[in-house]
């Protein structure tokens, strides 16, 4: 079964850094896209950055120039650096994976981020 794992979530103040991390297993294939969301309470789940095999990554405006998304050498890994953390960026991310093969996207379980001072 596809697991998908982020670590890295904690509390920090307003002006700080977080690098979250995302392992996915239970696959052998690569895959396509991989991505982080995010959702704080009340609110809908929103894009934050995706990265397709090969390609460019995707921003949402309201992290763009403070984030990146990056994939790792190992297989089916992804980092998100966040610099300049504001506390509406406070929400739980969620690692996301496309898999086209059976047109399937995979979601980790969150892993908190709160920005406060």
């Amino acid at each position: 079964q596809v697991q998908l794992v982020e670590s890295g979530g904690g509390l920090v103040q307003p002006g700080g850094s977080l690098r979250l991390s995302c392992a996915a297993s239970g696959t052998i294939f690569s895959f396509n896209i991989m991505g982080w969301y995010r959702q704080a309470p009340g609110k809908q789940r929103e894009l934050v950055a995706t990265i397709p095999i090969g390609g460019s990554p995707n921003y949402a405006d309201s992290v763009k120039g403070r984030f990146t998304i990056s994939r790792g050498s190992a297989k089916n890994t992804v980092y998100l650096q966040m610099n300049s953390l504001k506390p509406e960026d406070t929400a739980a991310y969620y690692c996301n994976a496309f898999l086209t093969v059976n047109s399937r996207n995979y979601w980790g379980q969150g892993t908190q981020v709160t920005v406060s001072s």
